[in-house]
């Protein structure tokens, strides 16, 4: 059992908690998470996996000044469903990433599996950029993308990796209900006229647990 599978385990299952929690120690988390995927990935020749971690390197620190002053009046950014423009957007810049990075990896490299390598990095890359803007989406493109590297991860021997990707799911999957019930209530406080008793607009769910 390699100990950078074992601290990339833990590592990044706290990173995808915290996210779930809406919690900003999510990045600096995710920042060690991803120096640790990167060495691991290298050493597994997955190298689109590894420049990605890299790559999320420099999103968790853009995500993490946005979630601090990204929202109106430089204020905390809050969980909201993505604008319609964002899921064309998105579905042309996973496939356009997915072709640049299967023929790069083709290629280039002596990746075994560029195809679905290439795939799984631009489908993250996606996701990432909706969670630095607390889009809900986000936590469908993670689920999807987190199938796929099951297994990919199980196929190279990564069973580990492939073990972690599998409490991912569930973590996402608590996040999506998460992040729709901050949504909910935030999108009810919105509609309350000012100077409404909290009482009376209250309701049964709850926020982020």
């Amino acid at each position: 059992m390699d100990p950078l599978e074992i601290l990339g385990f833990v590592t990044g299952a706290v990173c995808v908690w915290l996210a779930a929690r809406e919690n900003v120690w999510t990045f600096p988390v995710g920042i060690a998470n991803n120096v640790v995927f990167a060495v691991l990935f290298v050493g597994s020749g997955l190298y689109a996996g590894a420049a990605l971690q890299v790559v999320y390197l420099v999103l968790g620190v853009l995500g993490w000044w946005w979630w601090v002053r990204g929202g109106e009046d430089r204020g905390p950014l809050t969980v909201r469903t993505a604008p319609r423009w964002a899921w064309p957007v998105a579905v042309v810049a996973a496939l356009t990433a997915t072709a640049v990075l299967t023929w790069v990896l083709g290629t280039w490299t002596d990746s075994t599996v560029p195809f679905w390598d290439g795939l799984t990095t631009g489908l993250s890359l996606v996701a990432q950029l909706m969670l630095n803007r607390k889009w809900i989406g986000t936590w469908y493109v993670w689920i999807l993308t987190d199938v796929l590297l099951v297994g990919l991860y199980v196929g190279l021997g990564l069973y580990v990796t492939a073990a972690l990707y599998l409490l991912f799911i569930g973590l996402c999957v608590h996040g999506l209900r998460t992040w729709r019930r901050a949504a909910a209530v935030g999108a009810a406080a919105d509609a309350t006229p000012a100077g409404t008793p909290p009482s009376a607009h209250a309701d049964a769910g709850v926020g982020p647990a």
